[in-house]
């Protein structure tokens, strides 16, 4: 798939198939044991328990199989750990939850395989880094943004530029947690590790942005 392939989307009544659940899952196995180029249709086929036919009338190709794979893991952690109640003014509370959920979603060991593969394929099939980051980087962060401008409407916080603030404290939850895990060079972070970690963070952030009374 050259940069100017389209990933097409698939009608609803096929998206929400339990037969479409069935290909993900096998697919989703077989990608993280073999990695992107080494798997195949007929591989995913047998692991998903379907006919190779049955798996192109759901799938044109493994790209946008892949695709749709990379597409539902980013909108499931979206939908869970960057679903901020904007009405919660207890920032402190609600950034040191926000930040051991997106740390332990990104270095469960699965997470972090998948984002190697997008990684891997994102210079020759940029489509599938769009997609990747379209629905789960740039998501948490406009979340988070939005967050922290209803807070700074609230009176709470000071913020100039939300989406440069999102962004910032998520790179600062990420600090000596995540890149060991993604290069494999250390295991998953223990939560006392986590933690540690996340509370700097978020005290770092408080510091930097909480509104001073006059």
């Amino acid at each position: 798939m050259n940069a100017q392939t389209q990933l097409k989307p698939l009608p609803p009544a096929v998206e929400d198939s339990a037969k479409r659940r069935q290909i993900v899952e096998g697919a989703r196995s077989i990608f993280l044991q073999h990695g992107f180029d080494a798997a195949s249709m007929n591989d995913i086929a047998r692991a998903a328990g379907v006919s190779k036919g049955t798996l192109y009338v759901y799938f044109e190709n493994k790209e946008q199989l892949f695709a749709a794979i990379v597409h539902e893991e980013c909108l499931v952690h979206a939908e869970g750990a960057f679903n901020l109640d904007h009405g919660d003014h207890d920032v402190e509370g609600v950034l040191t939850r926000l930040g051991v959920a997106y740390i332990e979603f990104l270095c469960h060991p699965e997470k972090a395989s998948a984002l190697r593969i997008v990684v891997a394929i994102a210079d020759r099939m940029p489509e599938i880094g769009k997609v990747f980051y379209e629905t789960g980087p740039a998501v948490g962060i406009g979340k988070l943004a939005d967050y922290l401008a209803a807070q700074t409407q609230a009176g709470v916080l000071a913020v100039d530029d939300c989406e440069v603030a999102a962004a910032q404290f998520l790179d600062a939850c990420q600090s000596t947690l995540f890149k060991p895990v993604l290069f494999n060079f250390r295991a998953a972070p223990r939560r006392d590790q986590i933690d540690r970690v996340i509370n700097l963070a978020v005290r770092t952030f408080l510091r930097a942005y909480r509104k001073v009374a006059n």
